[in-house]
């Protein structure tokens, strides 16, 4: 951002727009340009509760008379001297409800300016561009704090506190777990983790993990995911597996300096009930990154023209901004289903948002990875399926014999009943054609079944329960067997088993 800004500046561009809540941060980098060689400019703020003040200005007292904009404006068409004033949340006066005339005293400031070293920067947390001035003003967007920078923070804290020396991995993963976050949220809260263990360790991750999560409950449109379980709670799936702990990796420096790209994404396709959705809840873990849930239900508004498309980049924003993070959108072919034909229904909205989100998705550089299950193959536009959108697209069938005594093993376990008491290959073999969801669910009707007759339940009572059960696989056969066919040639196989056969097949 200082380079552009440093730019701009020497073009002598009158008029910069500067987004950033980091108002002091921001201030000081502006006069650390306007101090350098080439620019030696004097540097003015202007705030509706002071008035015009000089930076650096012995005394700090206001211009006065300068607290209405519009005199601010004429101050600085007044001043001579190669300056930069800086105005803060100047936006109010800049909306559709705001004011005229201050918007045409900004129109005729930026008149005077051409052709001389005087820029007005309007600096605030939000973006108010009218009409009037979209030709004149250029946008930047100011860059949350580099590792670099919040280095230098956890390094002043670390100084004010005793405790064991970081190593290099431990350094690392607290100051990830810091990005996104503004340079006083991470001071705050670094001093918060110092404050509640008493040193700073790897420990603490956790603590500064919890203001992202303040973060994103903030944005209103992405929701912060913690799962409690780990992949080993997923039964089968032994190739999709694999591939997800070869990347465990993948987002540390120490890849970085092997050469490897970061990954994008993986797309999950499958029969429901299947374990797709916990997949991406479990890899969370396994990588150790914030998994953020985009419902794209939220990011539809209907209240004002563009404010869909302005609520997906702001949760885009968002989940770069605390990247690295797994993006994850569940049931995608339902979300963008209808984009196809949206003109007719919403106006286009759902099309400007399925372009907007496919366009990100091929040119982010940023490490989020996108993490995306569906149900219906059929639904989804052809786009989402080309190779680049996505690094993998595995499909997730319903589970073999060998797989349903796993997840009956699980379940098993998780409600603390001895495995031993069952026979796990008969109930496997009962289970013919049962998703994962429905063994879960036979359990626990067998359950209920035995305790409210104040007993333990029993094989016998799963393989009624299962008897009672007609799964998904029978009520919807020729879906089932649609996707079976149209993923035979077109995804790989979550399960090693079949994913060998094939191998060996080809």
């Amino acid at each position: 951002m200082q380079e552009a800004l440093s730019i701009l500046i020497q073009s002598q561009y009158p008029l910069i727009y500067l987004v950033t809540s980091e108002e002091d941060r921001a201030e000081q980098e502006i006069v650390g340009l306007a101090a350098l060689e080439q620019f030696q400019r004097r540097v003015f703020s202007w705030t509706l509760t002071r008035g015009v003040m000089e930076y650096g200005q012995s005394g700090g007292t206001p211009q006065q008379g300068t607290i209405p904009p519009q005199q601010a404006l004429d101050f600085a068409v007044r001043q001579r001297d190669p300056s930069i004033f800086v105005f803060k949340d100047l936006h109010p006066f800049l909306n559709q409800g705001g004011s005229a005339e201050v918007i045409r005293w900004l129109r005729d400031a930026i008149a005077s300016f051409k052709g001389t070293n005087k820029t007005i920067i309007l600096m605030s947390p939000v973006q108010e561009v009218p009409i009037e001035l979209e030709k004149e003003v250029v946008v930047l967007d100011f860059a949350l704090p580099t590792m670099a920078e919040l280095n230098d923070v956890l390094t002043r804290q670390l100084s004010q506190v005793r405790g064991p020396k970081l190593t290099t991995e431990s350094r690392e993963k607290l100051l990830k777990a810091a990005l996104g976050l503004t340079r006083d949220e991470a001071e705050k809260v670094y001093r918060k983790a110092c404050v509640t263990a008493g040193q700073l360790t790897e420990s603490e991750v956790a603590i500064v993990l919890s203001e992202k999560k303040q973060l994103i409950r903030r944005n209103g449109i992405l929701e912060f995911v913690e799962e409690d379980e780990t992949l080993d709670s997923v039964g089968g799936l032994d190739e999709l597996k694999h591939w997800l702990h070869q990347r465990s990796g993948a987002f540390t420096e120490r890849a970085r300096e092997y050469g490897l790209p970061q990954p994008k994404g993986m797309l999950i396709l499958g029969v429901p009930g299947c374990g797709k959705s916990l997949i991406a809840k479990t890899t969370s873990r396994l990588w150790g990154l914030p998994l953020l849930r985009l419902d794209l239900g939220r990011v539809y508004d209907g209240s004002t023209v563009g404010k869909s498309e302005a609520n997906l980049r702001s949760a885009l924003k968002t989940a770069e901004s605390i990247s690295p993070a797994i993006l994850f959108i569940d049931e995608l072919d339902k979300a963008f289903a209808g984009s196809s034909g949206s003109a007719d229904s919403d106006g286009g909205t759902s099309s400007r948002i399925f372009g907007s989100f496919l366009t990100w998705m091929q040119e982010k550089t940023s490490p989020v990875f996108v993490m995306a299950t569906a149900n219906r193959v059929e639904r989804l536009p052809g786009e989402f399926l080309r190779k680049g959108r996505f690094d993998e697209i595995f499909f997730v069938d319903l589970p073999s014999p060998d797989e349903r005594e796993d997840i009956f093993r699980i379940h098993l376990s998780k409600r603390n009943r001895d495995v031993g008491r069952f026979d796990l290959q008969q109930l496997a073999n009962v289970c013919d054609g049962f998703s994962g969801a429905e063994i879960e669910q036979a359990i626990i009707a067998a359950m209920y079944e035995a305790f409210a007759q104040d007993r333990e339940f029993t094989q016998l009572d799963i393989i009624a329960s299962v008897k009672s059960t007609l799964p998904l696989s029978k009520t919807m056969t020729e879906q089932v067997s649609a996707l079976r066919d149209w993923a035979r040639q077109r995804a790989r196989p979550a399960a090693a088993a079949i994913a060998e056969y094939q191998r060996l097949e080809f």
